[in-house]
């Protein structure tokens, strides 16, 4: 089994609005083969959630109040990628995590789209995101990504769901993410 940080995880920094790791990026894949046995099935095949221990680790995750400010953009998440659209909560400040899910997505997967840095063969994973929690819970996927995954838009990484399975997700998404954002 091989084990690298995808490019796409490293935009995830203490000055971006998602969640991050105060550390070295060597570190997390340390916690991703002391804890993989511990793996969760993600949304499809080849998609595991690996939980590892919360320190050093930051949600970008930030609960809206009625006077909440919020702003957002519509920009690309890489180069070459078609810019989606992302609501954040202004001022909100990053958190220390009360549970982290490393994303990691088989190179086959990522193969699909082309967004994989090994090669196309049975274990070979690449992280490709840290979800970090304010909550002792592991949050759903933010309803646009799921989106965006579901319905293969540029960037998305098809989930093989059926449509039922997928407004089931959809719903879980929702209610957790409804009073939410991402830190400004």
């Amino acid at each position: 089994m091989k084990i690298i940080v995808n490019d796409f995880v490293r935009r995830q920094t203490s000055e971006s609005r998602f969640s991050h790791y105060d550390g070295e990026w060597e570190d997390i894949v340390k916690h991703v083969k002391e804890n993989f046995k511990y793996r969760v099935c993600g949304y499809r095949n080849g998609v595991n959630l690996i939980p590892v221990p919360p320190e050093g680790f930051f949600s970008g995750i930030a609960q809206l109040q009625e006077s909440s400010l919020l702003t957002g953009g519509f920009e690309a998440r890489r180069e070459g990628e078609a810019p989606r659209k992302f609501v954040t909560a202004v001022s909100a400040q990053k958190i220390p995590a009360k549970h982290v899910d490393v994303v990691l997505y088989s190179s086959e997967v990522l193969a699909e789209d082309g967004d994989n840095q090994l090669p196309a063969e049975p274990g070979n994973w690449e992280i490709i995101s840290v979800n970090a929690s304010p909550t002792k819970d592991s949050p759903p996927i933010n309803p646009m990504v799921l989106m965006h995954n579901h319905f293969e838009s540029d960037g998305g990484t098809a989930t093989g769901l059926s449509d039922e399975d997928f407004v089931v997700m959809l719903r879980e998404s929702f209610y957790f993410w409804k009073d939410k954002a991402m830190c400004s």
